[in-house]
């Protein structure tokens, strides 16, 4: 069971990275990114790219991938996003969702649809050992790599004056305009900044899971489940909620097999029909 329960936080761990991302541009823009699953499948791709055709190791990938998907992002929110975000919401879902398959058949087409293999880093190879078990030390510096980003980024948002202004602007839009504060220009690059964190998560997974153009493809949409579970725009009830869906699955794994897979779906609906705002959201701040 601990054993397991470590395989749930280590999957939580991923969950957690990608609702981040997804928190803060919803918080921040009422854009719901579709693309943030091929954005993921990118980061590790990028990895694999980087290290098969360039020599760049896993250590110097994890901070070059995400800072390119980090441009990858401003890119698309100024040319693309932008553009459609006086409109109906739908639009910008759409356009998202077209994005996603863009970049998946770009994929395939110059890599094909069989996964890709890749190296753990000699580092993390072997085991450690927890006390009653032995655990692979690379799950065990995703897990903590995962805690120490989220601690990071809280921390940020939390005691900085930027980081006051960014969570102001991702949970009180409205209100943060009516202070003063441009909000616009905050956009950008807290759009880049949620593409680069599904970016790191695409890193991360390379050495675990199989890259292949839809990896990304199942997740995002656990991911979304998760986001609505902590609450739209809420970036500590997002990052909570994937910590405990993970944890979750894990134990249904053990317990509940047959279950296993919609468990996430049916904790989605129970706290829908609870508190529809999620957990951590508040349904006056999308009114």
């Amino acid at each position: 069971m601990l054993q397991q329960c470590f395989n749930g936080l280590v999957s939580g761990s991923f969950y957690a990275l990608l609702a981040l991302g997804l928190a803060v541009i919803f918080g921040m823009l009422g854009v719901v990114n579709f693309a943030h699953g091929a954005c993921y499948m990118l980061g590790a791709f990028g990895a694999y790219v980087a290290l098969a055709r360039f020599g760049v190791p896993f250590w110097a990938a994890l901070v070059l991938v995400p800072a390119l998907l980090f441009l990858v992002g401003a890119v698309l929110e100024r040319a693309l996003i932008r553009r459609l975000a006086p409109l109906d919401p739908l639009y910008n879902f759409l356009l998202t969702f077209g994005l996603t398959l863009v970049l998946q058949d770009l994929v395939k087409r110059g890599y094909g649809v069989q996964s890709q293999p890749y190296p753990r880093p000699a580092e993390l190879t072997g085991s450690v050992h927890l006390g009653l078990f032995d655990y692979p030390a690379y799950q065990v510096f995703v897990l903590a790599a995962s805690v120490v980003l989220c601690a990071a980024v809280w921390l940020v948002l939390t005691r900085t004056r930027v980081g006051l202004v960014v969570r102001a602007a991702t949970e009180r839009p409205e209100l943060t305009g009516a202070f003063g504060i441009d909000v616009g220009r905050w956009v950008t690059p807290v759009f880049g900044f949620g593409v680069a964190l599904a970016g790191l998560a695409g890193v991360l997974a390379a050495p675990m899971r199989a890259i292949n153009p839809l990896m990304g493809a199942d997740l995002v949409i656990a991911v979304f489940a998760v986001v609505v579970i902590g609450g739209l725009g809420s970036v500590f009830g997002s990052v909570l909620a994937g910590f405990a869906i993970g944890l979750l699955q894990a134990l249904g794994n053990l317990y509940v097999p047959a279950l296993s897979q919609t468990l996430i779906f049916i904790v989605m609906a129970a706290v829908l029909l609870w508190r529809p705002a999620g957990l951590f959201g508040r349904e006056e701040a999308r009114a």
